[in-house]
């Protein structure tokens, strides 16, 4: 059998420092703050209501509160890593932990809907300097293969989980404080990475620092911003309106160009070789499209449970909690023993598999389905195929990467599951839409048809996340090579930074 081979060498040759003594409290504060940008994509969405009665904005403005991070976020991380290779990992982060708490601050104290979206956009910009740095920090501190796979094992779940937690912390806070808590909570979780970063992670930075690509830089951020933009449009505006059509064009063309351009570049914004080994690009797909289908479950799950069944906020974000544990078990089990032993091509598709059945699971709730007889396994199968996919798939997206590119590697996770929700989201948002139009159509609509229709709009979301997770079982059982991981003794060894 064929075995593929990563680049963890746990041996510390002349030049290359050791492993760090304090690397699991490093871990702690990386997990910190990438729980803290994770939580921001979702925790606004229960607080959302709250907020739009307080600052009086109209329902056509509510989605920027969530697109202006988004925005920011996806269309700047790719930037973002590169920042991180040529700067340093710690200066970035650290710079990202600061300005993303300055953020929060100023969109937790807004007076008006104008501040709240400046506020969550420059969440977004300096979310983009922190996740990557966050996630190549990881990479370059980890490099004994279990220690690596225990601990990717351990982010993964963060980042797969914080979406549930977000929905969580959410309710809670603004259940029993205010929605403003929401934004203010990320001051605590700032202040201890700030603390924890600036006596742990080492400092330094590349003594050969390439020249910043700026053409591919403008090229991608505005290519993954037309993306982003575009799809969010088409929330509000109909897929045959140039403000959807006209943005999704242009994001792909420049995209394209991006592409094209990396090949000619002296010194690329995103060298093609981070996308071109199999195993990498099969991992990329999987975080795309696992960020697809899991949004739109936090999302119409949770107008199901609020709208349809009457839950609070803070019984909507407990309801999660059991796909949060299931994910954290497949998390560690995934990582520590399955992809070593028997490497990703049999697991990752299995866990897309997994996940595709919870979908179909939801597809079948109605107005009176029971949480325990129908919501929860659901939820729980979905959370195994969620931990079979993330953690593997972060892990393996920057495994054997050149510590040059450790940053944009890390980026380019980032920017896939981002842009993944992104477009999952928008996509699953106009489908339900649609298809609660349709189930109108020649009915009178009366509460009990209204909420037919609700339901028929969340059934229909459901079982296009289930397709995009068949398309992702699909695509990663073809791309993964066969074979366990094994670790190769000659490969060069992460550098920290």
């Amino acid at each position: 059998m064929t075995q593929t081979t990563v680049g963890a060498r746990t041996d510390t040759p002349s030049g290359v420092k050791p492993a760090s003594t304090h690397r699991w409290w490093v871990l702690a504060v990386i997990a910190l703050a990438q729980l803290m940008v994770v939580l921001d994509a979702t925790v606004m969405n229960i607080a959302l209501p709250s907020a739009q009665h307080a600052l009086g904005f109209n329902d056509s403005d509510r989605q920027w509160v969530i697109t202006a991070y988004s925005l920011a976020f996806g269309s700047l991380l790719l930037i973002g890593g590169r920042l991180a290779d040529l700067i340093g990992r710690k200066t970035v982060f650290l710079v990202g932990v600061v300005g993303f708490a300055v953020a929060s601050a100023l969109a937790g104290a807004a007076g008006n809907f104008e501040v709240l979206v400046i506020g969550r956009a420059l969440q977004g910009m300096f979310g983009a300097l922190l996740a990557p740095a966050a996630l190549s920090l990881l990479n370059t501190t980890f490099t004994d293969a279990k220690e690596r796979a225990k601990a990717f094992g351990i982010y993964g779940a963060i980042a797969g989980a914080g979406g549930g937690l977000g929905l969580l912390l959410g309710g809670l806070l603004t259940e029993h404080l205010s929605w403003r808590w929401t934004l203010y909570v990320n001051l605590v979780f700032a202040v201890i990475a700030l603390i924890g970063g600036l006596i742990l992670l080492k400092p330094g930075a590349p003594a050969d620092r390439p020249k910043l690509d700026i053409p591919g830089t403008l090229l991608v951020t505005a290519g993954l911003f037309g993306l982003v933009y575009g799809f969010s449009n088409a929330e509000t505006h109909h897929w045959s309106s140039p403000m959807t059509w006209g943005f999704l064009v242009a994001g792909a063309v420049l995209v394209a160009a991006f592409g094209w351009w990396q090949t000619r570049a002296s010194h690329p914004l995103l060298p093609l070789r981070v996308l071109f080994d199999r195993n990498r690009g099969a991992s990329f797909l999987a975080v795309g499209i696992s960020g697809a289908g899991m949004f739109g479950v936090f999302l119409f799950l949770t107008y199901y449970l609020q709208v349809s069944r009457h839950y609070t906020p803070v019984s909507t974000g407990l309801a999660f909690l059991p796909m949060i544990g299931a994910l954290i078990v497949t998390a560690q089990i995934s990582t520590i023993v399955l992809i070593p032993r028997i490497g990703p091509k049999p697991v990752v598709p299995l866990g897309m598999g997994l996940a595709a059945a919870g979908m179909v699971l939801l597809t079948g709730l109605g107005m009176n389905s029971g949480y325990v007889t129908t919501v929860l396994p659901a939820l729980v199968i979905t959370g195994l195929g969620l931990g079979l996919v993330m953690p593997p798939a972060m892990s393996l997206a920057t495994d054997r990467i050149d510590p040059a590119d450790a940053g944009v590697a890390s980026a380019t996770v980032n920017t896939m599951q981002q842009i993944g929700g992104s477009i999952g989201t928008a996509l699953l948002n106009t489908l339900a839409s649609s298809a609660a139009t349709s189930y109108l159509v020649g009915r009178t609509p009366s509460p009990t048809v209204l909420a037919q229709a609700q339901l028929h709009s969340y059934s229909t979301a459901y079982w296009w996340s289930a397709g995009f997770f068949v398309v992702g079982l699909v695509l990663t059982g073809v791309l993964y090579r066969r074979g366990k991981i094994s670790v190769d003794p000659d490969a060069p060894a992460a550098v920290h930074m």
